[in-house]
């Protein structure tokens, strides 16, 4: 089983994604990974990406992520899949879809075929938290003022347009992909999440 967690900056997705990671480890084999830096060769690349004072050519920017998930795949993914084991993603192709694809304006094509090797294995669910980027990001504000990342830095408009990305993505895969409210107390979604888990893949949580 491969869960994935996708939204854009403030909707509380990695905090969602490590308590559905909490509970399903109480009854189930499970691993909470993320990208980028998903595994230890690749924090170099995630730190890279995050930097505040980023100023790689938005084609690297991709390429740079879309290396970061092939190597993610093969070394952390792949592997527990192949073990039967449950996988929790904060982060996967979306991402590079909404961000790169669309906010940068590279093309869904373009993000497709440098992530053809992602494209073979996709999550089985994706949840994904929509939520007024203002919102997000006077969220990321008030909470990291001094240790802001690279995309917390990003315009109104630039946010806006990741947005946009994601809700095209629901709209072509509305059966991989779970829509939430993310204006929600985090205890309201996370019973959501906890539901569609259980109806989906009839396990007890």
């Amino acid at each position: 089983m491969f869960i994935s967690f996708e939204g854009g900056e403030g909707t509380g997705k990695t905090t969602l994604a490590n308590a559905l990671f909490k509970k399903m480890i109480q009854k189930h084999t499970v691993i909470f990974t993320k990208e980028p830096g998903g595994c230890e060769t690749n924090l170099p690349i995630r730190n890279l990406l995050f930097s505040s004072d980023n100023k790689i050519d938005v084609r690297t920017e991709a390429l740079l992520y879309a290396a970061d998930r092939a190597e993610h795949l093969d070394k952390v993914i792949l592997p527990a899949l192949k073990k039967g084991q449950i996988v929790i993603c904060d982060r996967y192709i979306d991402s590079s879809l909404a961000y790169q694809g669309y906010a940068r304006e590279l093309g869904e094509e373009f993000v497709k075929k440098i992530n053809v090797i992602a494209l073979k294995t996709m999550p089985d669910i994706t949840f994904y938290l929509d939520l007024d980027p203002q919102i997000g990001l006077q969220r990321i504000k008030d909470k990291r003022e001094d240790k802001r990342e690279y995309f917390d830095l990003q315009t109104l408009s630039f946010h806006q347009k990741v947005r946009r990305g994601f809700l095209n993505l629901h709209k072509q895969f509305p059966q991989r992909i779970f829509k939430i409210d993310a204006n929600q107390p985090l205890e309201e979604i996370q019973s959501i999440i906890e539901t569609e888990i259980q109806r989906l893949f009839k396990i007890k949580l």
